[in-house]
């Protein structure tokens, strides 16, 4: 059985952290309306979702190496980030 306590007090930091680090933005539109939205950074607390997602590779019986590619695949393949690019920079 899935650690639903564990995803549920995770789930919750994450939810905090979100909005404790969410910037709050208005936009006037070419209409002359105003229009206020909070802007959310996932990045900000991506070590609260590696956290959960080292629970469902757990949960899941990933491997090491599964668990790694998937909390490093972001870093790598969309901000196209590699070690050996960063440490030739």
């Amino acid at each position: 059985m899935l650690k639903d306590a564990a995803l549920a007090q995770l789930n919750e930091q994450l939810m905090t952290h979100m909005i404790a680090n969410a910037e709050r933005k208005t936009i006037r539109t070419s209409d002359g309306h105003e229009i206020t939205y909070d802007n959310f950074y996932g990045a900000r607390s991506k070590f609260i979702i590696d956290e959960i997602d080292r629970v469902l590779a757990r949960h899941y019986g990933l491997t090491d190496d599964e668990l790694d590619f998937i909390i490093n695949y972001d870093i790598k393949y969309r901000l196209g980030r590699d070690s050996a690019n960063e440490e030739e920079e």
